[in-house]
């Protein structure tokens, strides 16, 4: 669902966060909450902070292989791309890389578009001769790019292993809409985090401070002011760990006491114990992730990874 996309002007328009959508998930036989309901404005704030904690390895993880091969991938991506730039957030990780891509055009997509907006104002003062462009979108129910978008060489930017939010099936249903708007000439350059260790996922996705914690539980806070819910999050408990039975990390928030909550058009009685499901993040070995986005369409053509193996960097050109 497009919401807003500007070059330069903000302009307001409907939210990217659907609360029909969120009242069905409330209400389904074991209630869930989409993970994209966590990046309201403090929700992707929060996340800034989760990336800043010893226990969250993936952003630094990530960033060290852009640093150590950085140069390698650029080769690999080409310069003067069309850099689209997936759940864009504060835009710090394709910035780092505009000195090596040089790319014509930057196009920064994310569902938070106060957010993106202003981290995009403040880029532009430091890079003031490059065409830049705003893009408030849902890019998980459909992909369709505003015509200021340049057609020639798209390179999507999708790091952070965001793609592990979704099932292998909605992952590969999701790449085969990005190819279909790369064109003949566009690639992809992805971050998908490897499977490891269970104390160390545990860790990540549970952190001693309690960002984590804080950054679940605002989802409520944020269903409480899109759908008129009566959430009290201090009846709630986070939950995240890692189910190897299905190969991801899982988020849940646990209710700790009976309570019965209301939003405009439901309600829903939880018992002591009960969980709605906040997020998946499926974590993948280095061949599974080639054959997913083989099946997806694209040909991966090179992959780095840190020294541990903990993470990988793949670049993959649309298939013909």
């Amino acid at each position: 669902m497009l919401t807003s996309c500007t070059t330069e002007t903000r302009q307001a328009s409907p939210s990217a966060h659907d609360p029909a959508e969120l009242s069905a998930g409330l209400l389904a036989r074991e209630a869930s909450i989409s993970p994209k309901f966590l990046y309201d404005a403090l929700g992707s704030r929060l996340f800034e902070a989760i990336c800043e904690l010893p226990e969250y390895y993936p952003t630094r993880t990530e960033a060290a292989i852009f640093e150590r091969h950085g140069a390698d991938i650029a080769r690999a991506a080409g310069a003067g791309v069309t850099l689209i730039d997936l759940g864009a957030g504060n835009c710090a990780k394709a910035a780092a890389l505009f000195p090596l891509l040089r790319p014509r055009q930057y196009v920064a997509v994310d569902i938070s578009t106060e957010f993106v907006s202003d981290a995009l104002d403040r880029l532009r003062l430091r890079h003031p001769g490059l065409d830049m462009q705003a893009c408030g979108l849902d890019f998980s129910q459909r992909f369709d790019l505003p015509p200021g978008v340049r057609d020639e060489r798209r390179l999507f930017f999708y790091p952070g292993s965001s793609i592990g939010n979704f099932s292998p099936d909605e992952a590969v249903a999701f790449l085969r809409r990005l190819r279909g708007q790369c064109g003949d000439d566009g690639g992809l350059l992805i971050g998908i985090d490897l499977d490891k260790d269970k104390a160390v996922l545990d860790a990540a996705y549970d952190d001693e401070l309690g960002v984590t914690a804080a950054f679940n539980r605002n989802v409520l806070r944020h269903a409480n002011r899109l759908a008129g819910a009566d959430f009290d999050i201090r009846r709630w408990r986070h939950h995240g760990f890692f189910n190897p039975d299905e190969g991801r990390v899982e988020m849940h928030l646990e209710a700790e006491r009976d309570q019965i909550v209301r939003w405009r058009g439901g309600a829903r009685e939880f018992v002591r114990g009960e969980r709605i499901h906040t997020e998946n993040s499926y974590k993948y070995r280095p061949a599974d992730a080639i054959d997913l986005l083989e099946r997806g369409g694209f040909e991966a053509a090179r992959i780095w990874t840190d020294l541990r193996r903990w993470f990988a960097v793949i670049h993959a050109q649309a298939m013909h």
